[in-house]
């Protein structure tokens, strides 16, 4: 699926630490913790707390905070409809990314399983 230039270039300059707080207001209104959503960034993006809070008090923007991160080889079997897209049709790469951040987020709302979330390969 083809997303205009002009929304992966907005997607690229957008503070994570902006949408962190909607992500951790998301889940914990669904009864999830904090603690649960830092498991499956952590899984995703391979950030500890420390490094996970560093990028917040940086104000880093989503490019910078993928491009520090060493991404999960199984984040590519995260698949299905997100923001009316599907996630594995997303041909910009860092918007991919982004949608699966929001995707696992969005399953861990949802009530799904951390080690569902947390795809392996069979």
């Amino acid at each position: 699926m083809k997303i205009k230039s002009t929304q992966d270039e907005r997607i690229a300059k957008m503070l994570f630490a902006s949408v962190y707080h909607h992500y951790v207001a998301k889940v914990v209104k669904k009864g999830r913790t904090k603690e649960e959503l830092h498991r499956v960034i952590q899984w995703l993006t391979g950030f500890d707390d420390v490094t996970l809070q560093h990028q917040i008090d940086e104000k880093v923007t989503f490019e910078i905070f993928f491009d520090q991160a060493n991404l999960n080889s199984n984040a590519t079997l995260i698949t299905g409809v997100i923001c009316g897209y599907r996630v594995e049709e997303i041909k910009n790469q860092l918007t991919r990314k982004v949608r699966y951040l929001d995707k696992i987020v969005d399953e861990l709302a949802k009530g799904k399983k951390i080690e569902k979330i947390m795809r392996r390969s069979e």
